[in-house]
């Protein structure tokens, strides 16, 4: 018995760091083809009614510019992107994965959170 139980607590370990491991070589590339610099980006699972931390921390993406998103697990998130501005855009469900390894932000994306905030 007392196998057992060591050896479902090992496989228990081994899959979490197995998962954290997998979490932490998640990168996705974003693309800002707008034409407007990006100074915040926060993301929420589509679950979450919170959002996380700035994932920018001190770095802008400017218009033309790329950002790589590390150690974030696959999920749908909704992403909250703030521009030189200050204008505020939510740009819901957008699959971030490791799988997919490249989100491009363009102007449409931008002006329509402007159009529904108008």
């Amino acid at each position: 018995m007392n196998k057992l139980i060591a050896s479902a607590v090992l496989a228990s370990v081994l899959s979490a760091w197995a998962f954290g491991a997998e979490a932490s070589k998640s990168q996705v590339v974003i693309v800002n083809q707008s034409d407007w610099d990006i100074h915040e980006l926060y993301l929420s699972s589509v679950d979450e009614e919170d959002w996380g931390p700035d994932q920018l921390r001190e770095d802008i993406i400017p218009s033309g510019g790329r950002f790589t998103l590390r150690g974030i697990p696959c999920d749908a998130y909704d992403v909250q992107l703030i521009d030189e501005d200050g204008d505020a855009c939510v740009v819901g469900e957008v699959g971030l994965c490791g799988d997919r390894d490249t989100w491009v932000i363009s102007n449409d994306d931008l002006l329509a959170c402007q159009a529904v905030t108008e």
